[in-house]
């Protein structure tokens, strides 16, 4: 790649008019989730929508920077514990709650961005691990602020909230923008220079780009939409205990990523839909549940590593290439 080649590549792209009518459609079926299901199925999809969030935040970075990251869940946790700390102890109102959990996460995630941006690979993932770990040991043992193992509790949903298909619609909406700053962001020329630094981190460097600086920039915009979806889990959820913050929490949100497809966003909805979805369905039938999700990350894994919209993708463009060489 030349220096006028990379430069001619830095063009936000625009949303073509039949990817704005499948978002419109996709946004109306969601809709009308909640007047075709039952409550308790309302409540599931509610749950996939909000980590679905959490797991585009781990794509922002994972699918674009080629930084996989395992403590967004310590930032989504982080996040959901100042919201009920602040709206049950503290007593603020949620309006403000929400926005001091997402400044919380974001200030998290820029101290965790400066620590690790200059480390890549293994030892990136083996730092956002430990960095991830120090959240879950001040949540376990912070027992006068945190409440430690018993976590904290509190009625967040009120008024409007109260209602599980009002709820619903509230994080729909807030997904919907959250994915439309998402993509926008990957999308500018700041998100592909993202990607040639994924891409080559040398070249990038050599062609005069602060690496680092993007990199720290890139984690804060993750930790942000991260502490986001964290704030609608607190409401959603009404309880935070340090499970919350644990590994656990930051492997599912990087397995939706993977299994929808890493590099996608939208990906991640489907992810999260598929591991959710699945794991209700199954749990009612076998207490072994788990190897029926590992048997699944084992069948992508081998046939579609590129995850299910990934794979998609390929597929499309094979016969969009096949037909094109037909009819020339």
């Amino acid at each position: 790649m030349t220096e006028v080649a990379s430069k001619a590549d830095l063009v936000p792209r625009r949303p073509s008019l039949p990817g704005l009518a499948a978002v419109l459609v996709g946004l109306t079926a969601l809709a009308a989730v909640p007047f075709l299901l039952p409550t308790y199925q309302v409540s599931v999809a509610t749950q996939i929508l909000i980590f679905a969030a959490l797991a585009m935040s781990v794509d922002v970075l994972a699918g674009y920077a080629g930084r996989t990251s395992l403590c967004h869940g310590a930032i989504f946790g982080a996040s959901t514990y100042v919201v009920l700390y602040s709206a049950t102890v503290a007593g603020v109102p949620l309006m403000m709650a929400m926005p001091l959990g997402v400044l919380a996460a974001t200030l998290l995630a820029a101290l965790f961005g400066v620590l690790a941006v200059r480390t890549s690979g293994v030892y990136f993932l083996l730092l956002t691990l430990a960095l991830g770990l120090i959240v879950w040991g001040v949540c376990l043992r912070w027992t006068a602020v945190t409440g430690g193992e018993n976590g904290l509790r509190g009625q967040l949903q009120t008024g409007v909230l109260a209602n599980p298909r009002s709820l619903y619609l509230v994080v729909l909406a807030c997904l919907a923008v959250l994915a439309a700053a998402m993509w926008r962001f990957v999308s500018s020329p700041f998100g592909l220079t993202l990607r040639g630094i994924k891409d080559s981190e040398s070249r990038m460097r050599s062609l005069g780009y602060n690496v680092p600086l993007h990199l720290v920039i890139a984690f804060i915009a993750s930790g942000f939409f991260a502490g986001v979806a964290g704030a609608l889990y607190a409401v959603f959820n009404n309880f935070v205990s340090p499970s919350t913050v644990q590994l656990s929490q930051s492997v599912t949100g990087l397995l939706m990523a993977i299994v929808g497809g890493i590099g996608t966003l939208f990906g991640s909805l489907v992810g999260a839909f598929l591991i959710i979805a699945l794991e209700q369905a199954v749990s009612l039938y076998t207490e072994r549940w788990l190897m029926v999700l590992g048997a699944m990350f084992v069948l992508i894994m081998i046939f579609a590593p590129e995850g299910v919209v990934g794979k998609m993708r390929a597929v499309w463009r094979a016969r969009r290439t096949h037909h094109k060489r037909g009819t020339a």
